[in-house]
C-alpha cells in the first residue's frame, strides 16, 4: 500500500513537540497506531518502521518524546550516540512522558482520517517501556512493546510507582517481546512483568527468543536478527489486525 509521510507539531502543555506521521495515501480511515523511538530518536530507522507499519492500513504516529532536551535528535547507534541517548532518556519522567503521550493520543484520534475500534502503541527499547506506560495509563487498545527496558524495576524519571505495578490499568492487550540474551533486560525482569500480567489478569502475551539480545529487530544493528524480527512482525501483525479493526 503506498503511504504519504509528514512532520507534525504537537502542542503539550506550553511547548511543542515534534512528530513524525505516516497514512495511507488513499485518505480512508484507518486504525491510529502511536509508536515510541529508541534511545536514538526519530531516526531512519524508526521512520522506516513508521512507514513499513502505515503500509499495513494504520496512521502511524512517532512522537519526539525528547524534544524537551533535544528536539529532532537523531543519533546513530555507536558508542558516542548510545550515551547520548541514555543521557536524554535519564531526563525524562513518567510525569512528562504521559503528557507526551496524551497528547500524541489526542492528535491521532482528532484526525479525521483515523477510525477503527481504538488506538494501538508499540515501541523499542525506551519506547517499548513507553508503550507499557501508556497502556497502563491511557485508553490504549493494543501495544506491542518491543524490549521495554526498565519496566520491571522503575518508572521513567524514577518515579513511583515502577512502571510494572501499574500493570493492573492494562485494559487492551500487551505483546511483550523480548531477547533471551538481553544484557539490559535480564531474564528475571522479564518473568516479574510476565507474573504482573498474571498477577493482574492482563490479556497478554510473553514471547522470549532464544539466543537473542537486545534490539533484535533493528537491522540497522549489530544485534538484529532476521528470524526474531520476522516472527515479531507477525505478530504485531495479527494483534493490530484482530484488536484494531
Amino acid at each position: 500500500m503506498d503511504t504519504h509521510s509528514e512532520r507534525l507539531e504537537i502542542t503539550v502543555g506550553d511547548a511543542s513537540m515534534g512528530a513524525y506521521l505516516a497514512r495511507p495515501d488513499d485518505g480512508t480511515p484507518c486504525p491510529g497506531i502511536l509508536l515510541f523511538m529508541e534511545v536514538f530518536g526519530i531516526n531512519q530507522h524508526i521512520r522506516s518502521v513508521v512507514d513499513r507499519v502505515a503500509a499495513e492500513g494504520y496512521v502511524v504516529l512517532a512522537p519526539d518524546i525528547f524534544h524537551r532536551t533535544g528536539p529532532g535528535v537523531e543519533l546513530g547507534y555507536d558508542e558516542e550516540g548510545l550515551s547520548k541517548g541514555i543521557e536524554m532518556m535519564a531526563a525524562v519522567t513518567a510525569t512528562e512522558l504521559l503528557g507526551d503521550i496524551g497528547a500524541a493520543l489526542e492528535a491521532l484520534r482528532d484526525r479525521p482520517d483515523v477510525g477503527g475500534s481504538g488506538v494501538g502503541a508499540m515501541g523499542f527499547c525506551f519506547g517499548g517501556h513507553a508503550a507499557y506506560l501508556a497502556a497502563c495509563e491511557l485508553p490504549v487498545a493494543a501495544t506491542v512493546s518491543f524490549y521495554g527496558g526498565g519496566v520491571a524495576v522503575a518508572a521513567p524519571g524514577e518515579e513511583p510507582p515502577p512502571t510494572v505495578e501499574r500493570s493492573g490499568g492494562i485494559s487492551g492487550k500487551i505483546l511483550c517481546l523480548f531477547g533471551e540474551n538481553d544484557d539490559y533486560i535480564p531474564l528475571h525482569q522479564v518473568e516479574t512483568v510476565r507474573g504482573a500480567l498474571e498477577k493482574d489478569a492482563v490479556d497478554h502475551e510473553v514471547v522470549v527468543y532464544p539466543g537473542v539480545g537486545h534490539g533484535f529487530f533493528c537491522d540497522a544493528r549489530e544485534s538484529y536478527d532476521a528470524g526474531s524480527a520476522a516472527d515479531a512482525w507477525d505478530r504485531l501483525r495479527a494483534l493490530f489486525a484482530s484488536e484494531l479493526a
